[in-house]
């Protein structure tokens, strides 16, 4: 006896249902088989607003299945024709495609890039002043110094989460403020501040807490540089309404966490990192550009045809 699923139609959905249930697969999925399976379906993730939100998470583990990421988040921000808000980029990230993003982008309001160390202060700079209506951004595991922060914190005045990560040491050669002062002195609409493993000591967070008054949420766990107790304690627990201190647990931390208990500066960020060559000459076999995007990768996916 055959089952009522077993039966189902699936081009029988309403367009909006259909639409909703491909929306959440992602952007790389959807890309790479779900706009293949039909007609019905490649049309509906063509619309512009199938992509206000694109999340290109991977674990880096993409690189050695011939796909070419860059070129397929270059594509969907295409497709957004201005409408993306909300963009996740992991592992694969230059300045190239940061600025591309931008660019067609202008009314990005999240953006989030993970181990992205192809991205350097300049080009983080030169994308960050093209996003005026930037509210929400996370930077973690990249290379990126105050430089970036300051024009960050100056071209982007709606700012008011921000997520700045590294990897945890238990000792530091040296104490650093820098980050911590560039924030304080340009992100003053801040309500949610996440400094996961930063070297910043009590000087910097009492410039913080002077610097961004609406500050609801602060996030210094593993910033074994700050040392909480007297009245500093009792600003940020006057001030802080959720607040994470160095030795909290770090057990809903997404990110891998060990500490390294060691004095050498070269261990804040994760190692074994190198450059790597993402242009896949595989996919070129299969898909020819069409020319609708300045940023020229090699291919369409629109070129995809159907039997």
């Amino acid at each position: 006896m055959t089952t009522a699923a077993e039966t189902r139609n699936w081009l029988e959905l309403p367009l909006d249902v259909t639409a909703s249930i491909l929306s959440r697969i992602g952007a790389i999925e959807i890309l790479n088989s779900a706009q293949n399976v039909c007609s019905l379906w490649r049309n509906i993730c063509k619309d512009p607003l199938m992509w206000r939100s694109i999340d290109m998470h991977n674990l880096g583990d993409l690189w050695d299945m011939d796909y070419d990421l860059a070129k397929m988040c270059v594509h969907a921000v295409d497709r957004s024709c201005g409408h993306l808000l909300d963009i996740n980029v992991e592992y694969f990230g230059t300045d190239a495609l940061l600025l591309h993003i931008s660019e067609r982008s202008v009314h990005l309001k999240r953006l989030r890039i993970v181990s992205c160390y192809n991205i350097s202060d300049e080009g983080l700079s030169k994308a960050a002043s093209k996003l005026p209506f930037l509210e929400e951004l996370e930077i973690s595991y990249c290379s990126i110094s105050k430089d970036a922060l300051e024009t960050i914190g100056r071209s982007c005045p709606l700012l008011k989460s921000f997520k700045f990560n590294v990897q945890g040491c238990r000792r530091f050669l040296l104490e650093s403020d820098d980050e911590a002062l560039a924030i304080a002195q340009t992100m003053p609409e801040l309500r949610h501040l996440q400094l996961f493993g930063n070297k910043l000591t009590n000087d910097g967070l009492l410039a913080i807490l002077n610097g961004c008054p609406h500050l609801e949420y602060l996030d210094l766990r593993q910033c074994f540089n700050v040392s909480l107790g007297g009245n500093l304690e009792k600003k940020c627990v006057e001030r802080i309404k959720n607040l994470r201190r160095p030795n909290d647990s770090t057990h809903d931390y997404e990110f891998y966490t060990e500490v390294h208990d060691t004095g050498s500066s070269d261990e804040d960020y994760p190692s074994g990192i190198s450059d790597i060559d993402f242009m896949s000459d595989d996919y070129d076999d299969y898909f020819e550009f069409s020319g609708d995007s300045d940023y020229d990768f090699g291919y369409d996916y629109d070129a995809v045809l159907f039997d």
